[in-house]
């Protein structure tokens, strides 16, 4: 091998040491290995949806210990849960709720976001401020973190990217597509500024479409916010939003603050409706609500394929076109919808060449000429020629051979078969009599 070769007096020793070390270090990596038993099968998923964890574990084969690790995850059950499934934190707390904790039951609530240590299971007693670690460790597969994907396993806030594997990077945008550029929706941002009177008790702040995400609202003033929806099969609802706490309004997560001067207006989305945020007149003084949120673009353009070639041969052209597509109904509209949106650029036609093969040849005739007869059967003759057509169009006279895969048209054909007219003579008359007259 190179590395047990003598050095020559020209070798740099330091070359030298680092092949020895590269075939240590080569040999002990295959060492390691060879002290594991192969990795067994993965276990059943920590949960069926919501994302959750699986471990494989592998035996250690030497008497000494091994290096490295015994236990590896994946993530699994990348589904999103049914709305009614609740959080899953909150399930682990709630499975508490029928133990004595000090001698008392208790109804416990989650509590999250812990910056200390997310993977605990901290609940709190409803109704009091008692918060209790009830478990060391929350079951794999509990966020970390309410807005995160990041996960706990074996008591560890492990990273997940929006591609759903363990220690990934990835994000996602402002429009919720993992590793995308922020082109499909738009930012939306403003402030409205309520004018209600004693006849006009309410009024519409902003309308959120379906879809939108990362909604924030501030209402500054005496006046209260609430909240209609219409989904996209046409039923309408209504939240008066009367106290502080999360809520579902048709299946979109709502966090909702109330203070004596202010309210905040919470939902990460997406919205699962179309969100319409009203005011109502609550005092004498006018009010003002900041609003930004993250608008998707549900009209985009979308490039159709080319048209049919306007030649079978010899070359032609085709374009395309564009129309505007509804990615929530997923159907073609009409052009205003995708003019409404300023990121949307109407794709250019696309022009380009099609059917460039030369025409095949072809039997091209001259027409007929007179016949030779008017009547009681004639000819008629004209010229038949092989042709070929180039992609400009000119028409040329080729070999006869090459139009030999169609029968040749007739040169000479029969014209005026028809009898022609004769006299025909009938039948003398009877003889007449000549009168005579007697004086």
């Amino acid at each position: 091998m190179e590395c047990c070769r003598r050095a020559t007096p020209g070798t740099p020793l330091l070359l030298l040491a680092f092949l020895l070390l590269s075939s240590r270090t080569t040999r002990s990596e295959e060492d390691r290995d060879i002290l594991w038993d192969a990795w067994g099968p993965w276990s059943e998923c920590s949960r069926t949806c919501g994302g959750g964890a699986s471990y494989s574990l592998r035996r250690c084969l030497s008497s000494k210990s091994c290096e490295g690790r015994n236990i590896r995850y994946r993530t699994c059950s990348n589904v999103d849960c049914p709305p009614e499934a609740g959080d899953f934190r909150a399930q682990q707390c709630s499975a508490h709720n029928d133990v004595k904790y000090h001698g008392q039951f208790y109804e416990w609530l989650p509590v999250s976001n812990d910056p200390d240590n997310p993977c605990s299971l901290k609940c709190q007693a409803k109704g009091t401020a008692l918060v209790v670690e009830l478990s060391p460790k929350v079951l794999d597969g509990t966020r970390c973190y309410t807005e995160s994907l990041d996960m706990c396993i074996s008591g560890l806030c492990q990273i997940i990217g929006c591609d759903h594997q363990l220690g990934s990077t990835v994000k996602e945008d402002n429009c919720g597509v993992c590793n995308g550029d922020g082109s499909t929706c738009r930012l939306v941002r403003g402030q409205y500024k309520s004018q209600l009177s004693a006849t006009k008790l309410d009024d519409t702040v902003v309308a959120i479409p379906y879809g939108s995400r990362h909604i924030r609202l501030v209402l500054k003033g005496p006046d209260h916010l609430y909240l209609e929806t219409k989904t996209l099969q046409g039923a309408k609802g209504e939240n008066s939003l009367n106290s502080t706490g999360t809520f579902l309004v048709d299946n979109s997560s709502v966090n909702f603050q109330k203070f004596p001067d202010k309210e905040i207006l919470r939902m990460a989305g997406p919205l699962t409706a179309d969100f319409i945020v009203k005011i109502r007149n609550s005092g004498p003084a006018n009010s003002t609500v900041q609003f930004i949120f993250y608008q998707p673009i549900i009209h985009r353009w979308r490039e159709t394929d080319f048209f049919p070639c306007s030649a079978t041969c010899g070359g032609g052209y085709q374009l395309t076109s564009a129309e505007c597509y509804d990615l929530r109904s997923n159907r073609v509209v009409a052009d205003q919808y995708c003019h409404y949106y300023p990121e949307n650029i109407k794709p250019k036609p696309k022009l380009q060449e099609c059917n460039l093969d030369p025409c095949p040849a072809r039997w091209e005739a001259t027409p007929w000429t007179a016949c030779s007869s008017s009547c009681g059967g004639g000819i008629q003759n004209r010229a038949v020629s092989c042709v070929e057509e180039d992609i400009q169009g000119h028409v040329t006279s080729v070999e006869e051979w090459k139009c030999m895969y169609t029968p040749k048209m007739p040169i000479v054909q029969p014209c005026n078969i028809f009898d022609c007219p004769k006299w025909l003579a009938q039948e003398w008359s009877p003889v007449t009599v000549p009168s005579f007259f007697v004086c």
